[in-house]
C-alpha cells in the first residue's frame, strides 16, 4: 500500500478489515480503484466518494446538512485545484442528499447535480416532512436541521446517462427499485469500480427506510451482479469497499427477506405479528424488519404499487 499525501490506496484483499468499527482507523480520501477515492465520515459511516477526470472532479454524495458538506469542500482541497464540476445523489435519504444546497449551482462550488428523476417525489413525500418533524420537535442538531435548504437535483437521469470527465466516462445507471425506487449507481468502467448507494451495504445491514422496496431489492441488486466485471471493487454507502461475493451474499440475504415476506403475508400473518413470527429466519436484525414487513405487505396488497 502507497500514501501520497492524503490519499491511501489499498487492494480488495486489504479492505477487508474496513469494517464499520475501525472506521476511527481511516484517516483521509483512500483509493478503492484508480482514481476513485472513498472517504468515510461520521455519523452514520457515511461514504463520499470522489472521481478524478482531466477536467475535474466528480463528488458523488453530500451528507446530511449544509455544515456536514462545508467539511467534505475543505477535505476536497488534498485534490489540489481541480473543480468539483459534477455532483451525483445516489438517492433522496437526507444523509446522502442534504448537503446539495452547499455544492450545486448557488453555491460557491457551482456544481451541477445529478439524481435520479424520481428523487425531487421522494424528497417530497419522505424527507421534506421529516426534516419538519425534526425541527418541530427540536431534534440535534437542531442548527443543522434548519440551515437545511432541501435542493433536488438539477439534471435528473432516467435509466442511464454518461458524464464525460475528460479522459474518462462515468456511467450512470438505475437498475430498478431496491432501497428507494431512485437508486443511481455509478460505474467507472475504466477503473472496474462501481459506486452503489445504499443498495449495498456493509459496516451494517441493509437499511429498509423510507420508501424500500423490500420484494424488489434482490432483483435489482442481481442486475447488479449480473454486470459486474471480474476484480470489481464495489463501494457501498455504508462501509468499507467489497467484491462480487460479499453482493452475491447480500443479495441472497436480500432474497430471504423478500421470500419470507411473501410466505408470512400468503399465511394471512398480520403485519404487527410478521417480525415475531418469522424468528430466527430473518437473516438480519429481527429490530430493522419491520419496515421490510410494512413495505413488502403493501406491496402486496391488490392494486399499483
Amino acid at each position: 500500500m502507497g500514501v501520497v499525501g492524503a490519499l491511501t490506496r489499498f487492494t480488495v484483499r486489504d479492505r477487508r478489515w474496513l469494517a464499520g468499527r475501525t472506521l476511527l482507523g481511516v484517516a483521509g480520501w483512500v483509493e478503492v480503484a484508480d482514481a476513485v477515492f472513498q472517504r468515510r465520515y461520521h455519523p452514520l459511516d457515511i461514504s463520499v466518494c470522489v472521481v478524478r477526470g482531466s477536467d475535474g472532479l466528480l463528488l458523488v454524495d453530500t451528507r446530511s446538512s449544509h455544515r456536514e458538506a462545508d467539511e467534505v469542500v475543505r477535505d476536497l482541497a488534498t485534490f489540489g485545484p481541480a473543480p468539483v464540476r459534477w455532483v451525483v445523489n445516489t438517492h433522496a435519504h437526507f444523509d446522502h442528499s442534504f448537503g446539495n444546497f452547499r455544492l450545486g449551482p448557488e453555491s460557491p462550488v457551482g456544481a451541477t447535480i445529478y439524481g435520479h428523476e424520481r428523487v425531487p417525489a421522494h424528497l417530497d413525500a419522505y424527507e421534506r416532512p421529516m426534516l419538519a418533524r425534526w425541527i418541530a420537535d427540536g431534534a440535534e442538531p437542531l442548527a443543522d436541521w434548519q440551515e437545511v435548504v432541501i435542493t433536488p437535483p438539477t439534471v435528473l437521469v432516467g435509466k442511464s446517462m454518461s458524464l464525460a470527465l475528460g479522459d474518462r466516462v462515468v456511467e450512470l445507471q438505475h437498475l430498478g427499485r431496491g432501497h428507494t425506487d431512485n437508486d443511481l449507481l455509478l460505474h467507472v468502467p475504466d477503473a472496474a469500480a462501481w459506486l452503489v448507494g445504499d443498495l449495498l451495504e456493509e459496516s451494517g445491514p441493509p437499511m429498509y427506510g423510507s420508501g424500500s422496496f423490500p420484494l424488489d431489492w434482490p432483483q435489482t441488486v442481481g442486475r447488479l451482479c449480473g454486470l459486474l466485471e471480474v476484480g470489481a471493487t464495489l463501494v457501498p454507502g455504508h462501509g468499507a469497499p467489497v467484491d462480487a461475493a460479499f453482493a452475491a451474499t447480500q443479495q441472497a440475504d436480500l432474497q430471504a427477506v423478500a421470500d419470507l415476506v411473501v410466505e408470512l403475508h400468503a399465511a394471512g400473518v398480520p403485519p404487527e405479528r410478521a417480525v415475531e413470527a418469522g424468528g430466527d429466519r430473518w437473516p438480519f436484525p429481527a429490530a430493522g424488519m419491520t419496515r421490510a414487513v410494512e413495505d413488502g405487505y403493501r406491496r402486496l396488497r391488490p392494486g399499483p404499487s
